[in-house]
C-alpha cells in the first residue's frame, strides 16, 4: 500500500512538473487554444449597429476592436422596432470604449442609470444588448454561453411550433418535420366579447377537440389566449377545453393584474402560463408569490436578456414553476433561448417561429421534437449576410382591430 501511494504521488508530481516546465505563455496557449483572445487581452466595444429585418425583427451587432468578435442580439418590441433602435442608440455612448466582458455590471448600469426603470422599450433594448454581450464573452473565451452559466443541464432542447391557423396540412407537415408540440389560439368565429354566448364557448371547445383528435394523445397542445379574453370568459373557455388537456393556457387575461391570473389559476387544474408582457425579476416576483402561473414564459428579447432570465428561472425553481422561454421572433432570439434552456434545471419547452433558414449559416434542425445543443462559441450562430440581403427593412405595425358590430377597440 505504501509503495503504491508513493508511486502514485511521484507520478502526479511528475505530471505537474511537466506542465510547469512550459513557459507561462505556452500554458496559456494550451489552456485557451480555442479562444480568440486571452482573458487579460484588451477588448473594447467600438459601435452598436441595428438593422430592420423582415418580417418584423430588429437585429443588433455590437462591434469590438477584435475584428472577428461581433456580438448578436434582438432588441425588439413588436411594432416598435424604430423606437427600440433609438433606445439602443441612446445607450451606445455608455458602452463604446468599454470592455464588453463585464456583462452583469453593464446590465446594472444600463437599467439603473436610466432612472425610469423597466417598461417594454427600455427593457427590450437592454435585452438585445445583453444577448450580444454574452455572445461576445462566449466567443472571446471560445465556449458556448451555457458553459459560462454553469454548463449544460441537458443535451437537447425541446421546441414547439405554431399551429398556423390549425390547418390540418400544416400540422401534418410540422409533425413530419419532427415537432411533437404545438401552440394555437382559442377558436372563434368573431372577436370575443366580454361574456360570450354558450354557442361560442362550445365552438372553441369543440375545435380544440378536433385538433386533439388530429394529433392524438402523444402530441402536446398549448393554447394562447393572448391577453385578449376577459377573466370571466377565460374561465368559461378553459372549462370547455379541460377535457382535451392542453399543456398550458397562456396569458388567459391581461398581464397587468396578477390577482386575476391567480384567480383563474385556482379555478382549473390546467397549468396557467404567463405571456411575453411581464418583464424582469420584479415583474415575475409577483406572479410567483401570488401563484398566478405554473409556467413562466419570459421572453429573452423583452424580460431582460440572458442575465435576467437566468435569475427569473432560479426564482421559479424555488416555487416549483417551470420555464418555457417565449419567442415569436427571429433566430438570434431562438439561439439565446436555447442557451438558457441548456443551463437551467426547470426548463419545459422553447417557442420558435423560425429555425433560421435564410438568416443564419447553419439553421437549427428538429429531431423528434428536439434541437441539439450548439457547440460553437457564444450564442452558436452566424448570420448569413448574403441570404439576408433581400430581407433588410420592414414597416410592420401592430394590427388595429375594431368590433364589426359597434366599432369599439379590440385586443389582438
Amino acid at each position: 500500500m505504501s509503495n503504491t501511494k508513493t508511486i502514485g504521488r511521484r507520478s502526479l508530481l511528475g505530471a505537474i512538473a511537466g506542465a510547469m516546465a512550459l513557459l507561462p505563455e505556452e500554458r496559456a496557449e494550451q489552456v485557451a487554444k480555442d479562444a480568440p483572445i486571452r482573458p487579460r487581452d484588451t477588448i473594447r466595444i467600438t459601435k452598436l449597429e441595428t438593422f430592420l429585418v423582415k418580417p418584423r425583427w430588429l437585429f443588433l451587432k455590437i462591434h469590438t476592436n477584435v475584428k472577428e468578435i461581433v456580438g448578436l442580439g434582438e432588441p425588439i418590441t413588436e411594432g416598435r422596432a424604430l423606437t427600440c433602435a433609438t433606445a439602443v442608440k441612446e445607450i451606445e455612448p455608455y458602452l463604446v470604449g468599454k470592455d464588453p466582458r463585464a456583462v452583469v455590471h453593464h446590465w446594472q448600469a444600463i437599467y439603473r442609470h436610466a432612472f425610469y426603470r423597466g417598461g417594454p422599450i427600455l427593457t427590450s433594448a437592454l435585452s438585445g444588448i445583453d444577448q450580444a454581450l454574452w455572445d461576445i464573452k462566449g466567443k472571446g473565451l471560445g465556449v458556448p454561453v451555457y458553459e459560462l452559466l454553469g454548463g449544460p443541464t441537458r443535451n437537447k432542447v425541446r421546441v414547439y411550433a405554431h399551429a398556423g391557423g390549425d390547418d390540418p396540412e400544416h400540422i401534418r407537415k410540422a409533425i413530419a418535420q419532427g415537432f411533437t408540440a404545438f401552440k394555437t389560439g382559442p377558436a372563434k368565429r368573431r372577436p370575443s366579447r366580454y361574456i360570450e354566448s354558450p354557442a361560442e364557448v362550445q365552438y372553441a371547445g369543440e375545435k380544440l377537440g378536433e385538433f386533439r383528435k388530429l394529433v392524438g394523445p402523444d402530441i402536446d397542445l398549448a393554447v394562447d389566449f393572448h391577453g385578449a379574453i376577459s377573466p370571466a370568459l377565460a374561465k368559461m373557455l378553459i372549462k370547455a377545453m379541460e377535457p382535451y388537456t392542453p399543456m398550458f393556457i397562456e396569458e388567459p387575461c391581461q398581464a397587468q393584474n396578477h390577482d386575476m391570473m391567480a384567480d383563474i389559476a385556482r379555478s382549473t387544474f390546467l397549468p396557467i402560463a404567463t405571456g411575453e408582457r411581464v418583464f424582469t425579476k420584479w415583474g415575475f416576483r409577483e406572479v410567483l408569490e401570488k401563484h398566478a402561473a405554473a409556467v413562466l414564459q419570459p421572453d429573452l428579447c423583452h424580460a431582460g436578456g440572458i442575465t435576467e432570465v437566468r435569475l427569473i428561472a432560479g426564482m421559479a425553481e424555488a416555487y416549483y414553476a417551470t420555464i418555457a422561454p417565449h419567442n415569436p421572433l427571429g433566430p438570434i432570439s431562438l439561439a439565446a433561448g436555447v442557451q438558457m434552456a441548456a443551463s437551467i434545471p426547470n426548463f419545459l419547452i422553447q417557442e420558435q417561429v423560425s429555425l433560421g433558414d435564410g438568416y443564419i449559416r447553419q439553421p437549427f434542425t428538429v429531431t423528434k421534437g428536439y434541437l441539439n445543443l450548439p457547440t460553437t462559441p457564444g450564442l452558436g450562430i452566424e448570420l448569413d449576410e448574403n441570404a439576408m440581403a433581400d430581407k433588410i427593412g420592414h414597416d410592420w405595425r401592430n394590427p388595429e382591430l375594431y368590433d364589426a358590430d359597434d366599432g369599439s377597440v379590440l385586443d389582438w
